[in-house]
C-alpha cells in the first residue's frame, strides 16, 4: 500500500480531517478532536494505528510488519509497515478499526455535532 492509497481509505471515513499538527511532514488523520492514524510523508512507509491492547500483542506476534507504535501509548498504538508482510486489505481493516475505537471513544456531545454539522 502506498501513502495516498491510505489517505483514501482514511479520507472516505465520515468526519474524518487530515491536519499537520506537529511539523510540516507528519501527516494526521483526527475524527473529531482525536486522531487515529499518523504517517511520516518523508519517509511514507509506515502508518501509526489505534488498536485494543490484547490485539495489538497479537498482530505483534503474528507479523513483522507491525511493532509498538512510534512515540506513542504502546500498549494502544502499533507502527505498521505498509509494504511488509502486511495485507493492504489488513490495513484498510485496521485503520477502521482504530477509526472506531476512536469514533467510540468521543464524548457523546462531540459526536452529535460532527453528526449534526
Amino acid at each position: 500500500m502506498d501513502v495516498e492509497r491510505l489517505r483514501e481509505i482514511c479520507l472516505a471515513l465520515p468526519y474524518v480531517e487530515e491536519k499537520f499538527p506537529f511539523d510540516d511532514y507528519t501527516l494526521v488523520f483526527y475524527v473529531g478532536s482525536k486522531m487515529f492514524a499518523l504517517t511520516d510523508l518523508q519517509t511514507p512507509n509506515s502508518v501509526n494505528l489505534k488498536c485494543k491492547p490484547e490485539q495489538a500483542i497479537e498482530l505483534r506476534e503474528r507479523y513483522v510488519g507491525f511493532v509498538p507504535g512510534y512515540h506513542m501509548n504502546k500498549k494502544h498504538w502499533n507502527t505498521v509497515t505498509l509494504n511488509a508482510d502486511v495485507t493492504d486489505k489488513l490495513i484498510s481493516e485496521l485503520v477502521n478499526h482504530s477509526y472506531r475505537l476512536v469514533w467510540n471513544k468521543l464524548p457523546r456531545k462531540e459526536r452529535e455535532a460532527l453528526i449534526t454539522g
